[in-house]
């Protein structure tokens, strides 16, 4: 069959960006999800829990990500070129708990657009009183517990099989497990390693707007889900469609991100962004407020803005104060592509003296230097960075530079062995992408080394 018969169509991917997940059921027997959930029973009995190592340990879960429906929903958000990043782990939720606190694992994360998923994965039939994960709906677009409304928690459940792919953002919790079964639950992190240019679902619909989503969505939403609709699309982030109104009119929008309504507020800033090109020096002013909300609302809309915002930012990326030059990389990361006139001041920001700025400005040469090698050089030096969340940010950006890193392999085959989990797992992703003999030759000698035997437990050593 097509792989195109598993992509999400257009109503499907439609519901994804405004409620932030989507469920699909693999095509996997009953016996298989069976086999999954007894060997994770004998794991956690005999070893505790396998963390990070819950791929290696029970290597058959691949195939629920090797599952075309689960394959088919990943490729359709995160494009074909996604990335199942080195963090997973195994959420155990005894019998008679009190489940968890509505949390976010992406860390309150500014931009709206979908570079990051988790996939969760159930072993076992999940009915309610087993305790599955809530979630709420659309709640990915805020970072205030505040801002959303936990009476519309929506549970998780299905039988063996399920897998519900969320927003890295989206508010969930484990939900009380009322029964006196164990339950399981798989979760893995995806990462996506290139920016988008056209729609990698099965895509009909040039317009968000239909006649469904025009039932489905509140007046004060339609233009965040747009916006991210276009750039799920490859629509280039260029807003030069300037409003007609007044600047009297842009001026009373701005005074209304004051208020402390986070969901009104970044309805302000997205109409403020259909100013254009004209809204882009009151924005700038903003984004140097010390509120760091007030920062937020203009990321917002200097992202939707997008490619006319871009010099003004380079301006403020050489500010006085961090959290300018902070916010400043962190928006130009946002636009992306676009925003490859920003290259030469991300690449001074990776020596900043703020550690937050040389973090941004690493993540960001990731998203804006992504068609050619003008980065790599920069981005090798910040390998060596003290900081771990820099060199972490860094070796990603390398993969998602892919082929055009192809000089950094020497300095990538010494992150093999660095201090940081995640340092070495996206260090071996980057020398994935690079794919030249040199780059496939280190990686068949670190897998000499550092090959893992499933077979193996305290039992069994040998």
């Amino acid at each position: 069959m097509d792989q195109k018969e598993y992509l999400l169509n257009d109503q499907q991917m439609k519901d994804f960006i405004r409620n932030g997940y989507i469920t699909v059921q693999t095509h996997l027997p009953a016996e298989f999800h069976e086999s999954v959930f007894q060997q994770t029973e004998n794991v956690f009995e005999t070893e505790g829990n396998p963390g990070n190592n819950l791929l290696p340990r029970i290597p058959m879960i691949q195939e629920v990500f090797d599952d075309k429906r689960v394959s088919g929903a990943l490729t359709s958000v995160l494009g074909k070129d996604y990335y199942l990043q080195p963090h997973r782990h195994c959420h155990f939720n005894p019998p008679n708990s009190n489940g968890q606190n509505l949390h976010q694992d992406g860390g309150k994360r500014w931009s709206h657009y979908t570079r990051w998923l988790l996939a969760l994965y159930y072993p076992q039939e999940t009915p309610e009183d087993l305790g599955p994960t809530g979630i709420i709906p659309k709640s990915h677009y805020y970072g205030n517990r505040d801002s959303i409304d936990a009476d519309n928690e929506v549970p998780l459940c299905g039988k063996a099989g399920t897998v519900t792919i969320t927003n890295y953002d989206l508010w969930h919790r484990a939900m009380p497990n009322n029964s006196s079964q164990k339950r399981y639950m798989m979760k893995f992190l995806f990462a996506r390693m290139s920016e988008p240019e056209i729609p990698s679902w099965d895509n009909q619909d040039l317009e968000w707007e239909s006649s469904k989503t025009k039932q489905l969505d509140a007046n004060k939403d339609v233009k965040m889900f747009q916006q991210v609709w276009k750039w799920h699309c490859g629509q280039t982030n260029n807003n030069s469609h300037y409003h007609s109104s007044s600047v009297t009119k842009l001026q009373e929008l701005i005074r209304k991100l004051r208020q402390n309504s986070e969901p009104k507020c970044i309805e302000f800033a997205y109409a403020i962004s259909e100013f254009g090109a004209k809204a882009v020096p009151t924005l700038i002013t903003q984004l140097k407020d010390e509120s760091e909300d007030m920062r937020r609302y203009a990321f917002c809309a200097l992202s939707a803005i997008g490619q006319p915002a871009v010099s003004s930012l380079i301006t403020a990326v050489q500010h006085s104060d961090w959290w300018v030059r902070a916010s400043a990389v962190e928006t130009l990361g946002n636009i992306g592509n676009s925003a490859q006139a920003a290259i030469p001041s991300l690449k001074k920001a990776l020596q900043d003296e703020s550690e937050q700025v040389r973090q941004l400005a690493a993540e960001a040469l990731g998203t804006t230097s992504q068609n050619n090698s003008t980065a790599v050089s920069s981005l090798v030096l910040s390998l060596r960075d003290e900081n771990d969340k820099v060199r972490r940010n860094s070796v990603l950006a390398l993969a998602r530079l892919g082929r055009y890193a192809h000089q950094a392999v020497d300095n990538l085959q010494m992150l093999l062995s660095d201090d940081d989990r995640y340092v070495r797992g996206d260090a071996v992703h980057a020398l994935r992408r690079i794919d030249t003999t040199e780059a496939r030759e280190v990686l068949i000698q670190f897998l000499i080394k550092s090959r893992w035997c499933s077979l193996t437990s305290k039992e069994n050593g040998y």
